[in-house]
Order: C-alpha cells, then sequence, then structure tokens
C-alpha cells in the first residue's frame, strides 16, 4: 500500500485488554489512568492510504465490504497515511445494537445499500497508530491522544472521537450512567504506555447486574453441575439465554442440593446447537444438557445482551428455591435491548 511502510500495512495487532473487579486507581498504570468508555461493538482499525480506505477486525478480518459507510467517511476526512484503531457501532434508539450491527455480516449484498440507509454505522476512534505514514506506536498514549485530538478536530460524523478522562471520579459517574446506552463499563489505559499490539496492556472491567434466571438444566450430572444454563421469558416460552462460568467445588454441591429430575413437558431439548449458548464458538458438536425441574438462580450478568441472550457467560451466585420460576419476568432493560 502506498504512504504506508510494510510494518504498518494491515491488518496490525491490536492492543487488548486484562478483566478487573474494580475501577483501577489513578496510578495503577505507568504516567497515570486514562478511562474511556467501553463500547459494545466491533473492535476494528481503520487504515488510509492513497488507494483508499480498509477496516480491519481484531482477528484480522477485512470488513471494509460490509462498512462502505465508514470506509466512505474515513476516505472523505482521514488524510492518507493514517491507520486508527476504534470501535464500529450501530445505534438504535439512542442504544447500542450489537444484534443490529452482526447482522451487517449476514446481509446479501444486494439488500445492504438499503440495510445502510435505514441503520447507518459509526466509528469511534480512541487511538491512531500511524500518522502521515510515520509510526505512532512507540509514543506514550498521552502524545498518541493529541495526535488523535489534532486528527479528529474536524470530524463529522460517522466518525467519531471516542471520549476519555483522567478523572476517576468523572469514570465513576460514566461507569454508573453509560450501561444505559449499551455501554458495557470502562477501558482504562496507562498516560505512558506504548502501544503494543498483540498484548494485553490495559486493564477493563464491566458494569455487572444481579438477576433471577430460570436453570432448567445443568452443564454436566444432576449430582454435580459444572455450570447452568439459564432461561428467561421471551416470546412467551422459556428461552435459553446463556450459561453460567464453570463452578467452583463448594457452588457446584451446594446447588446440586436444589437439583431434582423433571417433571413431564419439559421446556428444553436433550441436545442443543453449540451456538446456543456461545455464539462465537468455532465447535460444532452438539451440547447435551441435563434437563432438571425448572428453579430460580441468581446470578450475576454484563450488559453484553444480544436481544434474545447474553453474549458472555454469567457468573453463578446462589439458588433461590424460594422463588417461584413461574413469576420471573424479563427484566425491563433487556427489554429494551
Amino acid at each position: 500500500m502506498s504512504t504506508l511502510p510494510p510494518p504498518l500495512r494491515p491488518p496490525l495487532p491490536l492492543a487488548a485488554a486484562k478483566p478487573v473487579n474494580r475501577i483501577p486507581a489513578p496510578t495503577a498504570l505507568p504516567g497515570g489512568c486514562l478511562y474511556e468508555p467501553k463500547w459494545d461493538g466491533f473492535r476494528t482499525s481503520l487504515t488510509v492510504t492513497d488507494d483508499g480506505a480498509v477496516l480491519f477486525s481484531r482477528q484480522g478480518k477485512d470488513l471494509s465490504r460490509y462498512f462502505p459507510d465508514v470506509i466512505a467517511a474515513a476516505e472523505e476526512q482521514i488524510p492518507p497515511g493514517c491507520v486508527v484503531d476504534g470501535e464500529t457501532l450501530i445505534w438504535s434508539n439512542g442504544r447500542l445494537d450489537f444484534n443490529t450491527l452482526q447482522q451487517r455480516m449476514t446481509t446479501s449484498k444486494a439488500a445492504l445499500p438499503a440495510f445502510i440507509r435505514e441503520r447507518p454505522a459509526s466509528f469511534a476512534a480512541f487511538d491512531v497508530l500511524a500518522v502521515a505514514g510515520q509510526d505512532t506506536r512507540a509514543l506514550p498514549l498521552r502524545d498518541r491522544r493529541t495526535l488523535l485530538e489534532e486528527l479528529a478536530r474536524t470530524w463529522e460524523p460517522p466518525l467519531n472521537l471516542s471520549p476519555a478522562t483522567s478523572d476517576p471520579d468523572e469514570a465513576a459517574v460514566w461507569f454508573e450512567q453509560l450501561p444505559e446506552i449499551g455501554v458495557e463499563g470502562l477501558v482504562v489505559k496507562g498516560s505512558g504506555q506504548p502501544y503494543e499490539g498483540g498484548v494485553r496492556q490495559w486493564l477493563k472491567v464491566k458494569h455487572r447486574q444481579d438477576l433471577d434466571v430460570v436453570c432448567a438444566a445443568v452443564i454436566g450430572r444432576r449430582d454435580r453441575p459444572s455450570a447452568i444454563v439459564a432461561g428467561l421469558p421471551i416470546g412467551g416460552r422459556l428461552w435459553i439465554v446463556g450459561r453460567s462460568t464453570q463452578l467452583t467445588a463448594a457452588a457446584s454441591k451446594a446447588l446440586a442440593a436444589h437439583l431434582h429430575i423433571p417433571r413431564e413437558n419439559h421446556p428444553w431439548p436433550e441436545e442443543i446447537t453449540p451456538g446456543t449458548l456461545d455464539r462465537f464458538t468455532q465447535d460444532k458438536s452438539p451440547v447435551r444438557l441435563t434437563r432438571v425441574e425448572p428453579i430460580v438462580v441468581e446470578v450475576s450478568a454484563d450488559v453484553a445482551w444480544s436481544g434474545r441472550s447474553f453474549r458472555h457467560p454469567l457468573r453463578y451466585l446462589r439458588a433461590r428455591p424460594e422463588l417461584d420460576p413461574d413469576t420471573i419476568e424479563l427484566p425491563p432493560h433487556l427489554a429494551r435491548g
């Protein structure tokens, strides 16, 4: 590609974040912490050269043809020789819509123009890896942020500069309020850090909410379950909405005391496709469920909800045998999503 030396040609390895349980202190990372929203979209890099713009996923897949609206904006507003790291998003009714974003990937070429007009995408930039053909990854984040802000000074939607703050109090407000629009939490970066592609050099903390779900099956034996399979009422029936992470030995033993052989007319089959529990899995083998008489359990979930399922595993908290499974309802915030 012209205007970019070989080390900057896409796809580039992108930096990543490792999860933590609470918002890090301002001094937790080199140079002090910079707090940013954790967007619920596709992590992507935009590369612009004299030949045009390309959009690549974190896994190195060229997504350009699925997002011509973002490509057109990049070619118009970003000068050649730039590589920008960010998130490709779709908004619906003032909220991030990951499900619609995924539909872009399966929409036919003929139907795509109408889809784009009705549900346009946007791009939130939070880092810059090259400017004017020069590699900026060795610079500390504070300097890269300055370059990015200058680059974005004249941008118009669908290109956007992702907000960032060094104020932990402001970050705490974001953490509590932004989940209402589908933001998953915060990504925390060190202002003195260079950019290390392929390395979990940042931190991320997700907003979580405790809620009651119906456990009508488990993975593993009924007397020694390894994970719960969670359900919620959607469209008049109990829908499988996800699974938990691996249960600890203590949690497995405590839960097993409440699990019983199911009566007739169980709502779920004995086998399901792997995508029912994990839409990103590469495993094609059927998943066998150990069906149980439905009980209510309390779980902790993040805000990543795709209309009918949680995209990330739930954390099992405890059984709620005192509650009637028939009284469990789809939480309002999930119904809106």
